[in-house]
């Protein structure tokens, strides 16, 4: 996926119109963090963890305005070495976490009180060794309603170039 496809899978609109701080919870090569880096105002920081140092490296540590900050290491595991945000991308990542609900939990401890998620994930709940937790858009809705998140905006989706289900792109507020 290029970025210009990951900006219009998230809803190309703009996030803030302050500066803001976010993370990119298991950022890969980064994709989705430039891309939400282009719809946050200059001066907003993304912190973006992932295992993957060789993928981490090819991030950029400003994308249009906007620092980002890598950290290597498991994105599931607290405490992260970054708190206080205003929101958290979870691109095609929330489906390798078991404990979902305490995982959200933890996230949203790591929020400031307006907090948002902006979630990328398989409209399916079909396991398979690439997805084995996944999680559909009535259970990502069901998940972050339990957890106080109120409003559960889906912004977009698009077929999988994997074919089996649809990726679907959603914007969560408490």
């Amino acid at each position: 996926m290029t970025e210009d496809d990951a900006v219009a899978l998230i809803g190309g609109r703009p996030m803030a119109i302050t500066p803001v701080v976010w993370a990119d919870l298991g950022c890969g090569d980064g994709t989705f963090t430039r891309a939400l880096a282009t719809l946050l105002p200059a001066g907003s920081s993304i912190h973006a963890i992932d295992q993957d140092v060789s993928a981490l490296r090819r991030i950029p540590s400003d994308h249009r305005g906007v620092s980002i900050v890598t950290h290597p290491g498991d994105f599931t595991v607290q405490p992260w070495p970054f708190d206080g945000l205003d929101g958290v991308l979870l691109a095609n990542s929330l489906h390798y976490v078991r404990d979902q609900p305490r995982f959200i939990r933890d996230c949203a401890g790591a929020m400031n009180h307006s907090g948002r998620f902006l979630v990328v994930e398989y409209d399916t709940e079909q396991a398979n060794r690439w997805v084995p937790y996944p999680l559909s858009r009535q259970g990502l809705t069901a998940l972050l309603r339990a957890a106080g998140f109120s409003s559960v905006e889906f912004l977009g989706s698009r077929p999988s170039i994997y074919r089996r289900s649809a990726i679907y792109s959603a914007l969560v507020e408490r």
